[in-house]
């Protein structure tokens, strides 16, 4: 069983950077791929990042060049630096584990992130 637990949210002003982390318990963390998720009221649920288990990165276009996907396999965590935030960054963000082929995929309770213009 794989546990995710963000923090790091809260509320910042335009202009502005958050760091979120993301806790994983469990076995063989560096063999999941790893993503970002967000929710803002009313819409969808939508990729913001992801990192795949040997390291290689994707972003969604609204974020390119502002947003950073980490992850450090020896302490399992997995970071998103959050720089430049603008107001529609704000939502509710959700650290995903996934493991596509064996059909695993986990989610963490989120994190709200405000971002006040």
């Amino acid at each position: 069983q794989v546990q995710l637990v963000e923090s790091g949210g809260g509320l910042v002003q335009a202009g502005g950077s958050l760091r979120l982390s993301c806790a994983v318990s469990g076995s063989m963390f560096s063999r999941y791929a790893m993503a970002w998720y967000r929710q803002a009221p009313g819409k969808q649920r939508e990729l913001v990042a992801r990192i795949s288990s040997s390291g290689v990165v994707d972003y969604a276009d609204s974020v390119k060049g502002r947003f950073t996907i980490s992850r450090d396999n020896a302490k399992n965590m997995v970071y998103l630096q959050m720089d430049s935030l603008k107001p529609e960054d704000t939502g509710v963000y959700y650290c995903n584990a996934y493991r596509a082929l064996l059909g695993y995929d986990y989610w963490g309770q989120g994190t709200q992130v405000t971002v006040s213009s």
